[in-house]
């Protein structure tokens, strides 16, 4: 998505951030180790194992270091656009 973002938090951030993407992997661990017993794919996992519903992009703050969706600093600018000099 192309729009200004604002940052929520410190409210003065319009251009400094660390765009995050998110490649969510499946897998089955052991509960005693943390060791991974089993990796699924989309289209292979278990029964109790529900697929990934997050968002693909994150965005951190430069100047903060809020992790948040980019939806949330986009809707952050659009509430407060900018003023023009």
């Amino acid at each position: 998505m192309i729009a200004p973002y604002l940052c929520p938090n410190c409210k003065t951030n319009r251009s400094r951030y660390h765009l995050l993407e998110q490649s969510p992997q499946a897998v089955k661990l052991n509960p005693q180790s943390g060791e991974i017993m089993e990796q699924y794919d989309s289209s292979s996992l278990d029964p109790f194992h529900l697929p990934y519903k997050g968002t693909s992009k994150r965005v951190q703050c430069g100047s903060c270091g809020l992790i948040e969706d980019e939806q949330s600093f986009v809707k952050f600018a659009e509430s407060h656009p900018a003023k023009l000099q």
